[in-house]
């Protein structure tokens, strides 16, 4: 019998999966082990020098305090001499800058933020001295750029990817924003180093915890039958959580918002903790987690937070000099009665002021921070510019990023609801932790770049949200070459964005002209 045309054909062959550019890129490059692990410590490294490149140059400019350089610089040029803060007489900015950095007073200032960050800052002028802004903004220049490394290894960490790390990094490298908080001396940069350090501690001992908590319940008695287990092990030996508590107290001991990072990550632990038991199947998780391993998660984190923070009022507690020292003879009580005081003036800062921003607004970053103006008309010092030359800092982010990142928070909210990862929460805790409390005081005066402790964590969002969409491995190759050309388009304007923007955040003298382009909307950004 002969057989039909249709029997005769070949059977169709199934095409084989085909790698984008890119993969075959990284492929080739990691072919071998060494060249993986070269290409994990020399990513990190590119990027941590470039971030450190745009944050160190011409650090010097302007020759100005700088917004609240006027309080910090000169607290922590006091704190250096006498040990504490102490009042300049009024013509004390000018002195200063003309190089005469002795003419303070003896008399203790009033001061609104503990000590630490004004310590940090004095580092820099004991090796530059005070004579410069290289000498009061390195240090702040130097933390930015470790924040920078520090968040690639919590991308890492969280992502498992070298690439997807390197993006988390790089945009927080290019960020202006970030750059600014840099470049000028003021304490956020420090607090939010602390803060992103104590959350890479915490991702560290929440990993660590979850595989020696399983094995510890294997080794309970009556595990495997339902409702055996009703208590699970406590466990002490967590040092990652005692290194979290010495970030934390570094944190708040910059300024009193890192209590508010100690609270949700001690929740978030506390959960994470009660969902381990859950699954493990003791009869009583919540209890267990809360009144059981609750107790010590607290004395593993908050007392070595606690002899932090009060570690670092050394200077105000061995001196007699500082405001408020004398108000009792006790100098622990006397701390106290100064924290009462600073308490009462954050409870009523209700001040008006040009720059205030209310916390719902920033996302919509419709307030940036002025940090610095100064306008040359035509024809003088060089200007030939018929509208004149301006030299200005504005501490606005980069908005291709920053509008990007608020979308990924909301993506990342929405992957969390359909697939419970704990990655995703764990972000969404960090974002969590470092802004929803500043919604609960609308009418306190505050300002945008505080979301420079947020920002890490709306970068990591990020991150998932481009890894999204660059594709899973799994999916077709069309799919993925056109997503990760999405991201790679993504980069380029956004880096094209920071060069638009790096001379309004670095005080270059430019056009009038050329600096309004850099604004929008009805806001009067000066």
């Amino acid at each position: 019998m002969t057989s039909t045309a249709e029997e005769q054909l070949p059977e169709p062959l199934l095409p084989e999966p085909r790698q984008t550019v890119w993969e075959r890129w990284r492929d080739a490059l990691l072919a071998d082990r060494r060249r993986q692990r070269l290409f994990r410590w020399l990513v990190p490294t590119v990027i941590t020098l470039f971030a450190a490149v745009l944050r160190i140059w011409n650090l010097g400019h302007p020759h100005a305090l700088v917004f609240d350089e006027t309080y910090y610089v000169k607290d922590a040029w006091t704190l250096l001499n006498l040990g504490y803060e102490a009042s300049w007489p009024e013509n004390g900015n000018e002195s200063f800058l003309a190089g005469d950095a002795d003419v303070f007073t003896t008399k203790g200032s009033f001061v609104v933020h503990p000590p630490l960050g004004k310590w940090l800052i004095a580092l820099g002028m004991v090796a530059l001295g005070p004579g410069s802004g290289w000498g009061w903004r390195i240090v702040t220049a130097l933390l930015g750029t470790v924040a920078v490394l520090v968040l690639y290894l919590v991308a890492k960490r969280l992502s498992g990817s070298t690439v997807y790390a390197a993006i988390a990094a790089f945009l927080m490298a290019i960020d202006g924003l970030a750059i600014v908080l840099s470049r000028v001396t003021l304490l956020d940069t420090s607090l939010m180093l602390f803060v992103l350090v104590a959350f890479w501690f915490v991702l560290i001992d929440h990993q660590r915890f979850q595989a020696s908590f399983e094995a510890a319940v294997r080794r309970l008695p009556g595990v495997g039958s339902a409702g055996a287990v009703r208590w699970g092990p406590v466990l002490w030996n967590r040092p990652w959580l005692v290194a979290a508590g010495v970030a934390l107290g570094a944190a708040t001991a910059v300024k009193w918002s890192g209590l508010y990072a100690m609270a949700g990550l001690g929740i978030y632990l506390v959960v994470t903790d009660a969902l381990a038991r859950r699954r493990a199947g003791i009869a009583y998780w919540p209890s267990d987690a809360l009144f059981r391993q609750g107790p010590v998660t607290f004395l593993l984190l908050v007392p070595t937070a606690a002899i932090v923070y009060i570690a670092s009022w050394t200077g105000w507690l061995l001196s007699a000099g500082g405001h408020n020292r004398g108000a009792d003879p006790n100098p622990l009580i006397a701390l106290w009665k100064a924290h009462e005081a600073i308490y009462n003036f954050h409870v009523g800062l209700t001040t008006g002021h040009a720059y205030a921003s209310a916390a719902w607004q920033w996302p919509l970053l419709l307030r940036p921070t002025g940090m610095y103006w100064h306008s040359t008309p035509f024809g003088e010092d060089g200007c030939t510019v018929p509208n004149g030359c301006v030299q200005a800092i504005s501490s606005v982010p980069n908005p291709v990023i920053w509008y990007a990142a608020v979308a990924a928070v909301l993506f990342l909210a929405y992957r969390f609801i359909r697939t419970r990862e704990w990655r995703y929460a764990a972000v969404l805790t960090g974002v969590a932790i470092t802004y929803v409390p500043w919604l609960l005081y609308p009418h306190r005066t505050i300002f945008q770049f505080y979301t420079i402790a947020i920002l890490p964590f709306m970068l990591l969002a990020l991150m998932f949200a481009l890894r999204e969409v660059a594709g899973a491995p799994g999916a077709s190759t069309y799919r993925r070459a056109s997503g990760q050309g999405v991201v790679v388009v993504f980069l380029a304007v956004a880096l094209l964005m920071s060069v638009y923007y790096y001379p309004v955040w670095t005080g270059m003298e430019v056009p009038y002209d050329f600096w309004h382009m850099h604004t929008w909307g009805s806001t009067n950004w000066i």
